[in-house]
C-alpha cells in the first residue's frame, strides 16, 4: 500500500478520487476533493466548540468555494484581504465581510462610505489615525458612519525580543481606547477589534522550544486581549467583534470569553505548512497535477509549469512538494519524487528526481505550501464529487478577478 504523509493511498482517498475523476482532463490542473473539503470545514467548526468561524477568503479565492462553507451553520461571514475584493464579494451577495488589512485606495473606500448597502456590509479595517483621514477625505457625507475594526498588535515581546508578525501599532489597552475615542469623534462607528497571533496560528509545533514559546505566548495574549477590550468598552461602549485566531489557533482562541469570532481558511485546503501541528489535523483536499513532458535522465521527469512558490520567507518550505504520480493503468503511486535543489519549481518546466517509473504522459501530483495563493496559477479548480463526478468552478482569477 503506498502512502502520501501518512495517509493510505487507496481507492477512498482524496487525491485517488481526484486522479480518477480528472484522468480525462488536460493538465496542468487543480483540483479539489469535495468530501475532504467538507469534512476539513466541519472540524474547523468542531473546534470553535460553537464560537462562529470567519472565512479568509485569502485561503480561498474561489467563490464557489466560500459560497459552499458561508452555507455551513457556525460559519459568519468573510475576512476579506483586498478592498476592492470586498466590493465584488458584497455586491455579489455576501453581507457580512470583515477586512483583514488596512486599505488606502481611495477609489474603493469611497465606493464603501458612499453606499447605504456597502458600507452596511463592509467593515474596515484601521490601526492609524492616517488611515482614518484618508477615509474623511473620500466620504461625501456624514449620514453614513464607516464601520471600522481596530487591529491590535498580538505578537509576543520580551524584552527587545519581537515574536511574530509586524501587523499594528496599537498594542496596550490605553493606546487602542485612545484610538478607539478618537475614531468615535471623526465619525466612525468603532464595531470590533482583531487580534492575529501568527506566532501562534503560522508556526508549525516543530520542537519543544517552540511549544514552550507557543504556549508562553498564548497566556500574554489572553491577559492582554480581555485588558483590551475592558479598556476599549468602557471608552466607547459595547462593541459587536472581537476576531481571533486562524486555523493554527481556533481552539486556543474560541476558548476565549473575550472572543466572539475565530478567523480561518487555510484549514479547509491543508496545504504543506500546516502538516506538522500536534493540536489537530487536516485531510489535504487542493492538488494540482502537472504533465511529464521529457526524461532528461531515467531518474529525472520534467514537468511542465510547476513555479508555485509561496509567500513569506523564502526556503525549502514554501515550495510545491510533489507526493505522487499517476497513469491511467497505474493509478497513483507514491515513490521518493523530489525537487531539484538547483532548479526547484520552475516557471514553465520542474524536473523531479526518484522518477524512475514515471514516464511521459504521465502526471505528477503535487501539493502547495500555502493555501488560495494556488488559485492565482488557475482559471478553475475542478471540484470532485463523491460520486465521482467533476464540477468546473472558476477562481477568482477564472472570473477576470485580481487583487494583489
Amino acid at each position: 500500500m503506498s502512502s502520501i504523509a501518512g495517509v493510505a493511498i487507496t481507492d477512498s482517498t482524496p487525491l485517488s478520487r481526484i486522479a480518477a475523476a480528472t484522468e480525462g482532463l488536460e493538465s496542468p490542473l487543480a483540483a479539489v476533493d469535495s468530501t475532504a473539503l467538507d469534512a476539513n470545514a466541519s472540524a474547523l467548526l468542531a473546534r470553535a466548540n460553537g464560537v462562529p468561524i470567519r472565512i479568509a477568503s485569502k485561503s480561498v479565492r474561489c467563490r464557489a468555494v466560500l459560497d459552499r462553507v458561508l452555507a455551513s451553520e457556525g460559519v459568519r461571514g468573510v475576512m476579506a484581504y483586498s478592498l476592492p475584493e470586498a466590493v465584488w464579494l458584497a455586491r455579489n451577495g455576501v453581507d457580512d465581510i470583515v477586512m483583514g488589512y488596512p486599505s488606502v485606495d481611495r477609489t474603493a473606500l469611497a465606493e464603501v462610505v458612499n453606499d447605504r448597502v456597502l458600507s452596511g456590509r463592509v467593515t474596515l479595517m484601521v490601526d492609524d489615525l492616517a488611515q482614518l483621514e484618508i477615509v474623511r477625505e473620500v466620504t461625501d457625507s456624514e449620514l453614513l458612519k464607516p464601520r471600522i475594526c481596530i487591529d491590535v498588535d498580538a505578537s509576543l515581546r520580551i524584552g527587545p525580543l519581537h515574536i511574530g508578525v509586524r501587523r499594528s501599532p496599537l498594542r496596550e489597552p490605553e493606546q487602542v481606547a485612545a484610538f478607539a475615542r478618537a475614531a468615535r469623534s471623526r465619525g466612525f462607528r468603532v464595531v470590533g477589534l482583531m487580534f492575529y497571533e501568527a506566532q501562534i496560528a503560522g508556526v508549525p509545533d516543530s520542537n519543544v522550544a517552540m511549544e514552550l514559546m507557543k504556549s508562553f505566548s498564548a497566556r500574554e495574549i489572553s491577559t492582554r486581549r480581555a485588558a483590551v477590550v475592558e479598556a476599549v468598552t468602557a471608552a466607547i461602549g459595547p462593541i459587536e467583534i472581537v476576531n481571533s485566531g486562524g486555523t493554527g489557533s481556533i481552539d486556543f482562541s474560541a476558548a476565549d470569553p473575550a472572543v466572539t469570532e475565530v478567523t480561518a481558511g487555510s484549514g479547509l485546503f491543508a496545504p504543506t505548512l500546516f502538516d506538522r501541528y500536534r493540536a489537530f489535523s487536516a485531510e489535504p483536499s487542493l492538488f494540482f497535477a502537472l504533465p511529464a513532458v521529457r526524461k532528461p535522465t531515467p531518474q529525472i521527469a520534467t514537468l511542465f509549469g510547476g513555479g508555485y512558490i509561496a509567500s513569506g520567507p523564502a526556503s525549502a518550505s514554501r515550495s510545491p512538494r510533489p507526493v505522487a504520480w499517476s497513469r491511467k493503468v497505474a493509478g497513483v503511486v507514491t515513490s521518493g519524487l523530489k525537487l531539484l535543489r538547483n532548479e526547484g519549481a520552475g516557471e514553465v518546466q520542474t524536473p523531479v528526481s526518484g522518477a524512475e517509473e514515471v514516464q511521459i504522459g504521465d502526471r505528477v501530483w503535487f501539493r502547495h505550501a500555502k493555501a488560495g495563493e494556488l488559485c492565482e496559477r488557475f482559471d478553475a479548480l475542478q471540484l470532485v464529487h463523491a460520486d465521482g463526478s467533476v464540477e468546473a468552478v472558476p477562481t477568482y482569477r477564472g472570473e477576470g478577478m485580481a487583487f494583489g
